[in-house]
């Protein structure tokens, strides 16, 4: 605790040295504003990830064919694979111990829906009850397709926000029918997804139905595939990485396509991107982190040079207090009390400005990659650590080094 007389001489010694303490705990304020500043925006984009991967379900891992490459037992390269629903069902076979859900998908694009004198194309998806979660869809009237309509192939579909804005306006389009390439569907359901107009325009039938209407025979565009939850998100990680390689290998032992060929086959697995963007942003954060205290390091070198100023300046009352009996480390308390003043001061009016602005204005921030920048209290209370530690090191040597000094070589300073 400093005693009153100890609060008189600080701030008597930065009333002297009032503009080169100003501009020094400027350059330390500074320093952790900028700090504070950074961890937001780190946070901030690592929420900006995380709400992109969330739009989908979180280990989701998605299946679509592509072409081959290479040549490959006696087939040429530029084969275009087709999936098929046997190559699903064998899937659920071999690994559905393994699986949490999953879902086919047939896909129609440019469909014309049509509703009185309203219409508009739109993309036709035939897929299990599974993908509404799949795809986070939220209904907001209605149901989703189910078991019954995909056993009995009814003719029922569940259409995006988008479509039924467009088709129906404010009329309540359940039981409706629309016709799609004329077959009447029947509407059950509406909903929203967060990827917003795009994932919107979309109308989802069974994937029975849709393969019977427009002629797809048994053909499937993509496979939607999550496994059971791990305890945590690196045992997540690794069992997807696991799953996708034998799902790699299967697909392409069943198609007859080359081990390394890479083209043939995708398998987009969320938990992979979201670890290596996860990884990234970690780094990030660590780059922002170096830069802060390397501000803070610049200016606790400047708190440090003046306190070297002042020791030199008061050079004489030094020598005054060791002559009548001051101890090396009362002289050393004296100086390290003003520069870790000057230091917490100046950090805390940063801290508190720097938290003020993520406050208000962070919220407002909201792109893509950015979302609700924000430090909590944790690293709050760490810059706080950070601000005693630097004051400290930043009077340590002119405390020394005044701590040295000979009385009767000080006495006769001038």
């Amino acid at each position: 605790m400093f005693d009153l007389d100890r609060w008189d001489e600080i701030f008597e010694t930065i009333r002297k040295n009032k503009l080169r303490t100003f501009l020094t705990g400027l350059s330390v304020a500074s320093g952790i504003f900028i700090l504070v500043i950074l961890l937001g925006i780190g946070e901030g984009m690592r929420n900006g990830i995380a709400r992109e991967f969330e739009q989908d379900a979180s280990n989701l891992m998605l299946v679509y064919p592509g072409m081959t490459s290479k040549e490959y037992k006696g087939l040429n390269p530029g084969r275009r694979i087709q999936f098929k629903n046997e190559d699903y069902d064998q899937i659920l076979r071999l690994y559905g111990d393994k699986l949490d859900k999953s879902a086919s998908l047939y896909q129609q694009w440019g469909q014309v829906l049509t509703y009185g004198k309203e219409s508009g194309s739109y993309q036709v998806y035939g897929s299990f009850p599974s993908y509404q979660v799949l795809e986070n869809n939220t209904l907001t009237t209605g149901r989703f397709i189910n078991i019954s309509d995909l056993d009995n192939s009814e003719k029922n579909m569940v259409i995006g926000q988008r479509i039924k804005l467009d088709l129906f306006k404010d009329e309540d389009p359940i039981g409706k029918y629309v016709q799609v390439s004329g077959v009447n569907f029947k509407i059950v359901g509406v909903y929203t997804d967060p990827g917003g107009e795009r994932e919107e325009s979309r109308a989802i039938i069974p994937i029975t139905t849709a393969q019977k209407a427009f002629g797809g025979g048994n053909d499937i565009a993509r496979m939607y595939l999550t496994l059971k939850p791990e305890d945590d998100f690196d045992k997540s990680v690794a069992a997807s990485t696991q799953f996708t390689a034998e799902l790699d290998q299967f697909l392409k032992e069943r198609h007859t396509v080359a081990p390394d060929d890479n083209s043939a086959i995708y398998v987009n697995n969320s938990l992979e991107n979201a670890k290596r963007f996860f990884t990234l942003m970690d780094m990030i954060k660590l780059f922002f982190w170096g830069v802060g205290v390397c501000t803070i390091i610049a200016g606790v070198v400047g708190v440090s040079n003046i306190m070297l100023i002042i020791v030199k300046e008061r050079t004489r009352e030094i020598g005054v207090r060791k002559a009548l009996g001051a101890q090396p480390l009362s002289i050393i308390g004296m100086v390290l009390h003003e520069s870790i003043f000057v230091t917490a001061i100046a950090g805390f009016l940063g801290l508190i400005f720097s938290l003020a602005l993520l406050e208000f204005v962070g919220p407002m921030i909201e792109t893509q990659y950015i979302y609700n920048p924000t430090v909590n209290f944790t690293v709050a209370i760490n810059t706080v650590f950070i601000l005693v530690i630097a004051g400290a090191l930043a009077g340590f040597f002119p405390a020394w080094r005044a701590a040295r000094i000979k009385p009767i070589v000080a006495l006769r300073d001038e």
